[in-house]
C-alpha cells in the first residue's frame, strides 16, 4: 500500500477518508511466502511442546502428536498407494465429532485432495444433492450413517474398529486397517500449492440455495495463523487444553479443531454430541481453559440455580450471534475468573472476520469485535454502492487472505459474491463504531441461524410450494431465547382447504433435517411482495414480532 494513503488511516477506528477502507487495528501476522505448501505440511512443521494431541471424551482414548502424525502419513499413504486418490480428488467425510475426523482431513489435505463434509443430520435427499454436485471419488462415514449414503456407489471407508459380515459390498477398508499400515515413502505425482483447493463446504452463501465454497490451502493457512495468534498460542507458552463442542464438519470447527490448534501443542478433547452434563464432566476431567459454545449454551450455563463447576477455565468462545450485555454482564457475575470472547464469519471467509480477543473487547457490548488481522473492510451502501464511514450502516465488505477462492462450479454466483478487487460481499448490515469495532445489525442475506445452523428460507419456501393445498408460502426466522431463531411460515392455503398449522409442521418435517423444520404457521390472504416479486420478509417478521 502507498505511504500516503497508510498514513491517512485514523489510528482509532482504522479509517481511511481517501480510500473508505476499514483497516484492521491488530498487528499484522506473518503469512508463508513459498508457493508450494500445503495445510498440513504447515501445521506439522511447527514447533510446540505439546504431547497429547486429541482425546475422545466419551472413551477417554488419547492420542499423542507422535500418534497422531504417524496416523495421518499411514492414511495419506494407503490413500494414494491403494486407493489411488490424487491432487483434485473430492473425498466426503460424513461423520459426527471424532478423533477420526482430523486424521482424515489432515490426510486428504496433504495429497491435495479436496475434503467435502456434510452434516450428519442432514437427510439422505440432502447429501444426495451435495454429492451430485462435488463428485466424490470416495467416502469415509460411521456405520449408523451408512443408510444415508444408500444411493451411492463409490468405495466408502469405515470410521470404526472393524468390519462386520453384514457391512455392504462398498466399504473397501476401515479407518483402524488404514491408519494401523506402514506408511510407504511415497513421492506425490503433483506438488500442492497454496492456490489449490483443500475444502468444498456448503453453505447457503449470500443467497438461499446450497452452493460449495471452495477454500484454497492458503485460506486454510492464514485462518490457522489467525487462530492461534487470537489465542496466544505462538511460540513457547504452555499448550491448552480447549473442548470442541463445536461441529468439525463447519468451517470453525475444521479450521480450529480440526487443523489449527494442532499447530500449537494445544490438547483437543472431543465431544461427539453436545450434552450439558457431559461437557461439565470434560471440563472437569481434563482441566479444560478454553471452551467454544453457542450462544443458547451459554444462556443455559448463566440460567443455572448455581455457579456450575467450572475447574481450570478460563476462556469461553461465544459465536454465531452477538451477546447482549444482560448476558455478558451476568456471566461475569456467576463466574468471575472466565473471560467472554466472541467471533463473527462465514464459511466464506473460512473462519474469523472480526473477535473480540479480550474480556474488556466484549465489554463493548452488542460487538463482534474488532477485524482480524491482515484484514480489510467496506460498509457500503446497498442502493448506491457507496462506501460508507464510521456509525454509518450498509453492507460489509471483506478481504483478506482467508477469503474464498469462489463457489464450485457456480460463476454466477461467484461474480455477485467476490468482486475483481477480492471484495467479500458478506450480505451482512453492518457498522463500524469509532474505535473500530463491528456491529452486526441484520441479514441482508435473510438466512435463518437456529442454533448456529444456516437454514436458507427459499429451500422451506420452495418445499412448502410443492403441496397440493398450498399456493404461496414465505419463510422467515422466529426469534427465540434457547436456540436464536427458528424458521416460521405465512402460508396461503388454497380456497377451501382445511390444512391446518400441524399438517404443515409435519409437511415439511419429514423432508429436511431436524434444525430446518418450520416450528411455528400462521394462515394469511396474500404473502406481501415488492413490484419485481420479492417477498417483503420485514414486512412478515414485524407482524410476526408485534404479537410478542
Amino acid at each position: 500500500m502507498a505511504a500516503d494513503s497508510r498514513s491517512s488511516i485514523d489510528p482509532r477506528s482504522g479509517f481511511s477518508p481517501s480510500t473508505s477502507i476499514f483497516h484492521s487495528k491488530r498487528k499484522p501476522i506473518p503469512l508463508p511466502t513459498s508457493t508450494q505448501l500445503d495445510v498440513t505440511t504447515f501445521i506439522s512443521s511447527r514447533r510446540h511442546s505439546g504431547t497429547i494431541a486429541l482425546i475422545d471424551a466419551s472413551s477417554g482414548r488419547r492420542l499423542s502428536f507422535s500418534d497422531l502424525w504417524r496416523s495421518v502419513a499411514s492414511l495419506s499413504s494407503a490413500l494414494s498407494s491403494s486407493h489411488s486418490i490424487r491432487k483434485g480428488d473430492v473425498v466426503l467425510l460424513l461423520s459426527p465429532n471424532s478423533i477420526y475426523f482430523p486424521i482424515v482431513s489432515l490426510a486428504v489435505f496433504s495429497l491435495g485432495a479436496v475434503l467435502t463434509t456434510t452434516n450428519p443430520l442432514n437427510t439422505p435427499q440432502e447429501i444426495a444433492k451435495q454429492i451430485a454436485d462435488s463428485r466424490p471419488v470416495i467416502a469415509f462415514t460411521i456405520r449408523p450413517l451408512l443408510s444415508k449414503l444408500a444411493a451411492t456407489s463409490f468405495p466408502i471407508i469405515l470410521l470404526e474398529e472393524d468390519r462386520i459380515s453384514e457391512d455392504d459390498s462398498r466399504i473397501v477398508s476401515t479407518i483402524r486397517d488404514l491408519i494401523s499400515s506402514d506408511p510407504i515413502q511415497f513421492r506425490r505425482p503433483e506438488p500442492v500449492m497454496q492456490d489449490d483447493p483443500a475444502t468444498l463446504l456448503y453453505s447457503s452463501g449470500t443467497t438461499g440455495a446450497s452452493k460449495g465454497v471452495v477454500s484454497t490451502h492458503r485460506n486454510l493457512i492464514a485462518m490457522v495463523q489467525i487462530i492461534l495468534n487470537r489465542f496466544k498460542l505462538e511460540g513457547d507458552g504452555a499448550p491448552e487444553t480447549f473442548i470442541c463442542t463445536v461441529p468439525m464438519f463447519h468451517v470453525y470447527g475444521l479450521a480450529a479443531f480440526a487443523t489449527g490448534l494442532l499447530g500449537s501443542g494445544s490438547t483437543v478433547v472431543i465431544l461427539s454430541k453436545f450434552e450439558m452434563g457431559e461437557m461439565m464432566r470434560v471440563i472437569r476431567v481434563y482441566g479444560a481453559t478454553y471452551l467454544p459454545i453457542v450462544p443458547p449454551i451459554l444462556v443455559a450455563m448463566l440460567s443455572a440455580e448455581k455457579p456450575l463447576p467450572l475447574g481450570s477455565l478460563r476462556r469461553v468462545l461465544s459465536g454465531g450471534a452477538p451477546l447482549s450485555r444482560e448476558v455478558i454482564e451476568g456471566f461475569k457475575e456467576k463466574y468471575p475468573t472466565v473471560e467472554i470472547l466472541q467471533g463473527y464469519g462465514l464459511t466464506e471467509s473460512t473462519g474469523i472476520g472480526a473477535s473480540t480477543d479480550s474480556a474488556e473487547e466484549s465489554r463493548r457490548y452488542g460487538t463482534a469485535g474488532l477485524l482480524s488481522p491482515n484484514t480489510e473492510a467496506r460498509i457500503v451502501d446497498p442502493d448506491t454502492g457507496k462506501s460508507l464511514p464510521v456509525n454509518r450502516t450498509g453492507e460489509l465488505w471483506l478481504r483478506g487472505p482467508f477469503v474464498m477462492r469462489g463457489y464450485f462450479k457456480n460463476p454466477d454466483a461467484t461474480q455477485s459474491t467476490l468482486d475483481a478487487e477480492g471484495w467479500l460481499r458478506t450480505g451482512d448490515l453492518c457498522y463500524f463504531d469509532e474505535d473500530g469495532y463491528l456491529f452486526v445489525v441484520d441479514r441482508l442475506k435473510e438466512l435463518i441461524k437456529y442454533k448456529g445452523y444456516q437454514v436458507p428460507p427459499a429451500e422451506l419456501e420452495a418445499l412448502l410450494l410443492t403441496h397440493p393445498e398450498i399456493t404461496d408460502a414465505a419463510v422467515i426466522p422466529f426469534p427465540d431465547k434457547e436456540v436464536g431463531q427458528y424458521p416460521m411460515a405465512y402460508v396461503v392455503r388454497k380456497a377451501g382447504s382445511g390444512l391446518s398449522e400441524t399438517a404443515v409442521m409435519e409437511f415439511v418435517g419429514k423432508q429436511v433435517a431436524p434444525y430446518k423444520k418450520v416450528r411455528r404457521v400462521a394462515f394469511v390472504k396474500e404473502i406481501p411482495k415488492n413490484p419485481s416479486g420479492k417477498i417483503l420478509r420485514k414486512d412478515l417478521i414485524k407482524l410476526a414480532t408485534s404479537k410478542l
